[in-house]
């Protein structure tokens, strides 16, 4: 049974697109059903409109303070594409327990860091500013906590000299386009073990 996956989104997109572009490969036990942003300016949507995948927008700012409000439309939106897993890529909201509860197990997200480290935003100068001699990033089942949730895989980055967050990130970035298919194939397919990938 092919199982169907959201993929949520706030910008760009790029990992959204390396999940639909994996998805599209040949023995994949997972199917993109719908892309979902909180903004109708998500550069995102017209990368998997050129993919032909359904899209839906719902908008955050009318839920301004309410964000059991807003989890209650993005249900609604959802609801007709039916998905089996959510995965979180660079969805820049956060999520409440009483949704996060209703995907226990079934919902995905990828972090800039090697959690447990640097939980939260700015990962990567956090990495720099604390001398780590590695960096990277983590799949991990969604929780209502921030960043936690069990581990489903790591892609490690070495820090070099002179780097800048923003040198770190794009390395980063690069382990993220591989390390999300990789665990989400896996994941679609019923494998939970924990991978490792270092670059």
């Amino acid at each position: 049974m092919t199982l169907r996956v959201a993929v949520f989104i706030s910008g760009g997109g790029s990992n959204m697109v390396s999940l639909l572009d994996d998805m599209a490969r040949a023995g994949h036990a997972g199917a993109p059903c719908v892309v979902l942003a909180n903004s109708a300016d998500a550069g995102g949507l017209a990368r998997a409109h050129e993919r032909g995948v359904p899209t839906v927008v719902v908008d955050h700012r009318p839920f301004a303070g309410d964000r059991p409000a807003f989890e209650a439309a993005i249900s609604a939106a959802l609801e007709p594409h039916a998905p089996d897993i959510i995965c979180l890529a660079g969805f820049m909201r956060m999520l409440t327990g009483g949704f996060t509860d209703q995907w226990a197990g079934r919902m995905l997200n990828i972090h800039p860091s090697l959690l447990p480290k640097y939980k939260g935003l700015h990962t990567h100068a956090r990495a720099l500013e604390a001398g780590d001699a590695e960096h990277g990033c983590t799949v991990h089942e969604v929780t209502a906590a921030l960043d936690d949730g069990p581990l489903l895989g790591q892609a490690r980055v070495p820090v070099l000299e002179g780097d800048t967050p923003d040198t770190l990130a794009a390395r980063v970035l690069v382990q993220e386009h591989l390390l999300y298919p990789a665990v989400l194939r896996r994941f679609a397919a019923g494998n939970h073990e924990m991978l490792i990938l270092q670059s």
